[in-house]
């Protein structure tokens, strides 16, 4: 059974790039990863989720 995982914290706490690099290890090890967008996401974003150091 699938697991869904909820992290919150303040700005600048590292959310984003700890969520890609947990989809990164998990697809080295051949599982696969689920990432979701808001539906309601900011006008022209694509629904790429990207952090502020380049990830």
């Amino acid at each position: 059974m699938a697991k869904l995982y909820f992290h919150y914290a303040t700005m600048n706490a590292g959310k984003t790039t700890m969520l890609l690099q947990a989809s990164y290890n998990y697809r080295e090890r051949g599982m696969t990863t689920m990432l979701f967008v808001a539906g309601h996401y900011r006008k022209g974003d694509t629904g790429l989720i990207s952090s502020r150091i380049g990830l």
